[in-house]
């Protein structure tokens, strides 16, 4: 069975872009990861999420998927933020390492394949540092190495911007100004300077890496060049993007990856969620406050390349969203528990529910993440299909809950639809359950509502349907 065609959104044309893998049903892909200074924040964690499902929706489809995610160990940030710690640069990197893994290991969504550290990369990063100064498109001046950015004639395609209109942000750095031979040209080696208690040697001096040469490095070492995806955060557009594939295509002739696919932020009250701006809301704080189920519902609910609105209502609407997804878990007829490992075809291949209605939904949520990874799109099919299914239920009909299942499996919530702690009701709404039918069978209804009330107080709805009354957990009792 062939792949089925997908589609995502390129930052350098503009426009959606058929995914076409170099090599037939693979497909690699780097996300950049975060600067590891401090705890990572729910902002930091949207391109974690959206690349973990991304790969979770292209295995669902046969493809075979590499995802690498880098941590920057050695920067500016951090020396400044070990110095006013008074802590080493490197014992802070590493701890926020620790941090960041421990993190986003909650998610429960799983690790990148490969998750490189510059510091642990540093052959790779100056060797390629050396070969673009062997290309002409790089020069060292008193330690310092600069790339040579008018050496690229492509430079300002990824971001569409007019190359003599660009600021590296580097305009803080006096000595740098001085040293480079174009104010548009970037470090990509700097020599060590007070303050800075970690380096390496290089053949320019001892020193460390710029930060854009760091990840054109880490991504060639780890997965070749001419990959398929490049992403990141869309405030890595320029300069941090437009850089690394500036490096490539001098050093190798060739571009650095075929797809550059760029999330949105997070907004708090209209305004980007930032360490610098303060208005942060640490990722362990959020998922200790939500739990892991609504903040990946949360953050599936907004298409990856939109803002995330970070507020009271969305977090609300995320949280009944899981309660709602547990309650049509708790009427399905559970699939097989532990299925035969599935060819590549049958992994593409959506279980029949046995109503042309449900399939429909199903087919309409794979569809919309073909084009461009649709989440927001895939979940309002998702939702079609639960309120179809619980009307068959209401009827006195059956439902396996493998189709559910799978489409909740590539947003990584398939746990939602197993037996839960305290799902069922204990032997107390039981009791008052079945002398509500005694009642209701010598029609006593004053005493059927009695107990309804009292059902209701101890947090259960009652819902009466064909197949008998049932006792669902009231929505924010649990």
């Amino acid at each position: 069975m062939p792949l089925r065609p997908i589609q995502i959104h390129d930052t350098a044309s503009g426009g959606l872009q058929p995914l076409r893998p170099e090599q037939s049903g693979r497909v690699r892909i780097y996300a950049c990861g975060p600067t590891v200074y401090n705890r990572i924040h729910v902002g930091n964690a949207r391109p974690f999420i959206v690349y973990a499902l991304l790969k979770r929706f292209l295995v669902s489809q046969g493809y075979a998927v590499t995802l690498v995610s880098n941590l920057t160990d050695v920067n500016d940030k951090i020396y400044a933020a070990a110095n006013a710690a008074g802590v080493a640069s490197t014992d802070l990197a590493v701890a926020m390492g620790d941090h960041y893994r421990a993190d986003t290991d909650r998610l429960g969504l799983g690790r990148p394949d490969l998750e490189p550290l510059a510091t642990t990369s540093m052959p790779a990063i100056i060797a390629l540092i050396e070969d673009l100064i062997g290309e002409g498109a790089a020069y060292e001046a008193e330690g310092d190495v600069y790339f040579r950015v008018r050496a690229d004639a492509r430079y300002g395609s990824l971001s569409r911007r007019d190359v003599d209109e660009m600021d590296q942000g580097e305009g803080d750095d006096p000595v740098g100004l001085k040293l480079k031979q174009d104010p548009l040209d970037f470090a990509l080696w700097k020599a060590t300077k007070s303050g800075e208690d970690v380096a390496w040697d290089s053949p320019w001096g001892r020193g460390r890496p710029g930060w854009h040469i760091e990840c054109s490095a880490m991504a060639e070492e780890a997965l070749g060049v001419g990959f398929e995806i490049h992403g990141g955060g869309n405030d890595l557009v320029f300069p941090h993007h437009e850089n690394e594939a500036a490096q490539t295509r001098c050093a190798r002739g060739r571009e650095l990856a075929t797809i550059w696919m760029h999330s949105g932020m997070i907004e708090l009250r209209g305004a980007k969620m930032s360490k610098s701006v303060g208005n942060i809301t640490p990722l362990h704080e959020a998922l200790d406050e939500l739990g892991r189920d609504a903040l990946v519902l949360l953050f599936a609910s907004a298409h990856y390349r939109q803002p995330l609105n970070w507020a009271d209502d969305s977090i609300e609407q995320a949280r009944a969203g899981v309660r709602r997804l547990r309650e049509i878990g708790r009427r399905l007829t559970p699939g097989l528990v532990a299925p035969p490992a599935p060819s590549a075809e049958e992994k593409r291949a959506v279980p029949p529910s046995g109503d042309p209605g449900l399939d429909g939904f199903c087919a309409a949520f794979s569809e919309a993440l073909r084009e461009d990874f649709n989440t927001a799109a895939a979940l309002g099919r998702l939702w079609q299909w639960v309120r179809g299914a619980n009307s068959i239920l209401d009827q006195g009909g059956e439902l396996r809950d493998d189709q559910l299942r799978t489409m909740l499996d590539v947003l990584g919530l398939a746990n939602l639809l197993d037996p839960h702690p305290s799902d069922g009701p204990d032997a107390a709404a039981l009791d008052l359950l079945a002398q509500r039918q005694e009642a209701r069978e010598v029609k006593d209804w004053a005493r059927a509502d009695e107990l309804r009330d009292a059902l209701a107080a101890a947090g259960w709805t009652v819902r009466d349907g064909a197949a008998g009354a049932e006792l669902v957990r009231t929505e924010g009792t649990r």
